[in-house]
């Protein structure tokens, strides 16, 4: 068992305001430098090194060196997951009403959840392949059909091996803005980095968003069912 000590000790690290943007500017799934964090968090570089020492000795931050430079991500899919159910938790109640923004408009139509696709596109994804047979959503739980292994196989997306960490062929994961369940696991990073290399979706700069191309909206059609506008 974790002993409460523990989780207060790691909800302490997220719970300051430059260390959760920190955090989620690493949900984007792209690694970034220390002054690529310290603008996303709004703090100075000397201050955001300090935070990033404090993340990568509590192990939910991993670095990497690259010449020069030093670059940061998140250390593995639960802390992404962690972050999504918190961000889930940060939008339920009643608030002050915030008029919505291109901005959040973007993340909410299309968006990375560390390494994979959630936002509107992720749910009708997952809905597609649930309806043809390919995927099972049930209480929570995803779990790939052999009919599923087939279409991604025909798809060209490649599943690659659990690793080290053993990590689940599929999962599903509550979407913070759509409250339901789009596919995490290899199966939704396989997703994702096919719909990239098919250039049907690309990545916004600085941002978790993701933008859907011509070519994607008429593939995203014939493919999965899934009528989505291109970005404009």
């Amino acid at each position: 068992m974790v002993s409460g000590n523990t989780i207060a000790g790691v909800a302490a690290l997220i719970a300051d305001p430059a260390r959760a943007n920190i955090l989620s500017a690493l949900m984007a799934g792209i690694a970034l430098t220390a002054g690529e964090l310290a603008h996303a968090a709004g703090v100075t570089a000397q201050t955001a090194s300090g935070h990033l020492t404090r993340l990568v000795d509590a192990e939910v931050v991993a670095v990497e060196k690259q010449g020069r430079h030093r670059y940061y991500r998140l250390i593995s899919p639960e802390i992404a997951q962690t972050m999504e159910l918190l961000s889930i938790a940060a939008t339920a109640g009643p608030r002050r009403y915030h008029r919505p923004g291109p901005k959040d408009e973007a993340l909410r139509k299309a968006r990375t959840c560390y390494d994979h696709i959630a936002g509107r596109l992720g749910l009708a994804l997952a809905d597609s392949m649930q309806t043809c047979g390919n995927v099972e959503i049930t209480d929570g739980t995803a779990t790939m059909t052999p009919a599923g292994m087939k279409f991604l196989e025909a798809f060209g997306a490649e599943l690659g091996e659990p690793g080290r960490n053993h990590r689940p062929l599929c999962r599903a994961c509550l979407d913070w803005s759509e409250r339901r369940h789009h596919l995490a696991g290899r199966v939704g990073t396989a997703l994702l980095n096919r719909l990239l290399a098919l250039k049907w979706i690309e990545l916004v700069p600085g941002s978790r968003a993701l933008h859907i191309t011509p070519t994607g909206a008429a593939g995203l059609a014939a493919h999965f069912g899934v009528q989505m506008e291109a970005a404009s």
